[in-house]
């Protein structure tokens, strides 16, 4: 399994820190992972059943909440409806940068989160809850002694599971305003309900209402002598197991073909280390895989192109494009474009049309061979062309390259 770590923005404002576990192959769905309340995406239930499904050739993105693990912002300041604003925006981030999520699985209040935000996330087919409550008002029981004082006094700290939290009043009335039951009535999704029997955090009772209110198709297993957070290892296993094969039957198991005039959508490159040898790198882009290297002549293992070697692909493959849809515009006699190049540190001074003149500069050299009936204008035209392909004016014009700490 591999492991690729991100943030993105929430619905707050703030960055969410997350991990998306990927299977070593392309994967063959995508699913989106909320976790209960007051925990984090790496705690045992979250990374487990994560890398479980990923095992299974399902890639899973797990995310931290607002003010929760190492997301920004206040947990204070988090509510039901932010937290479901979030998963809407993760399933985004999946769409953008990968695919969007298929099947969406919630532990505890994370799985009421999943059941209310499923409406707005409308590649979802599956939904698969773990110990949660039929009602988001469910978790004012782990601090009932306190309700009265937090709504006269608009919040209070309190300990869950030997941590302080702030609890607002805006949470209270959040939470009270969701009628979960209803939107689970038009769910018109398929659901799975795992529940533990002898949970005493979560009772059995909340699994009977949502299974009750849901349509088909819908499914229940039962636990057996799981705790509620799934702290055995074998619990979290067998779960991820069960979701896995059940969700095949109703997840898109191949990429979706493309649709005639969607907008166009960014994809980002995620490059991380393999530790395969001293540079090795994996280099994701949607669903595309490759590696970069170093050449065994400075310590690498020549398994992929290096840096450099990207970049001058990258202003190659972008040069004979914008060359052959010009051609094709103007229905010149364009049968093939090579494009050669190379790049070299020079002297300054050695450069007549750089107005740089001391100390050294990069030349990247470019040669390209162009094959059809083409008359002497129409090949000029095309070289002229050439300049004007987006990586080469990225290259030439002033660049600016934003870096922050993941964490």
């Amino acid at each position: 399994m591999r492991t690729e770590r991100f943030q993105f923005p929430g619905s707050g404002g703030h960055q969410l820190a997350a991990a998306l576990d990927l299977p070593e192959a392309q994967p063959m769905a995508y699913a989106l992972f909320a976790h209960c309340f007051t925990c984090s995406k790496d705690n045992l239930a979250a990374r487990r059943i994560s890398a479980a499904l990923a095992a299974r050739g399902i890639a899973v993105l797990r995310f931290d909440f607002t003010g929760l693990g190492a997301s920004e912002g206040e947990f204070a300041n988090a509510t039901f409806s932010s937290n479901v604003a979030d998963l809407v925006l993760a399933a985004d981030h999946l769409r953008a940068a990968h695919r969007a999520p298929s099947l969406l699985i919630g532990h505890s209040l994370g799985g009421a989160a999943v059941l209310a935000a499923a409406a707005q996330i409308p590649e979802a087919k599956a939904i698969a809850t773990i110990a949660a409550p039929s009602d988001p008002s469910h978790v004012t029981g782990l601090f009932s002694d306190q309700v009265e004082t937090i709504r006269h006094e608009g919040s209070v700290d309190v300990s869950l599971a030997g941590r302080p939290f702030t609890i607002r009043r805006e949470l209270l009335d959040d939470i009270a305003e969701h009628n979960l039951m209803a939107g689970i009535a038009k769910l018109h999704k398929a659901l799975l309900i795992l529940h533990a029997p002898t949970d005493d955090t979560v009772g059995i009772d909340n699994a009977t209402k949502i299974f009750l209110a849901a349509k088909h198709p819908k499914s229940f297993v039962s636990l057996d002598h799981a705790d509620h957070l799934l702290s055995d290892r074998r619990d979290a296993n067998y779960a991820a197991g069960v979701i896995a094969a059940w969700a095949q039957r109703y997840i898109d198991a191949e990429p979706p073909a493309p649709t005639a005039g969607a907008p166009e959508v960014q994809r980002l490159v995620t490059v991380q280390e393999t530790g395969d040898g001293k540079f090795q790198q994996q280099i994701s882009v949607g669903p595309h895989r490759l590696l970069a290297d170093e050449p065994a002549s400075v310590g690498g293992r020549d398994s992929g192109p290096g840096p450099y070697d990207l970049l001058l692909s990258a202003l190659g493959a972008c040069t004979s494009m914008t060359m052959r849809l010009y051609a094709e515009r103007k229905a010149l006699p364009l049968d093939r474009v090579t494009v050669t190049l190379s790049h070299a540190k020079i002297h300054a001074e050695d450069c007549a049309e750089c107005e740089t003149k001391i100390g050294l500069l990069d030349r990247i050299e470019r040669v390209i061979g162009m094959e059809g009936d083409l008359s002497a204008e129409q090949r000029a035209k095309l070289i002229e062309i050439a300049d004007k392909c987006p990586v080469h004016r990225t290259l030439t014009s002033e660049v600016s390259i934003v870096t922050r700490s993941a964490d």
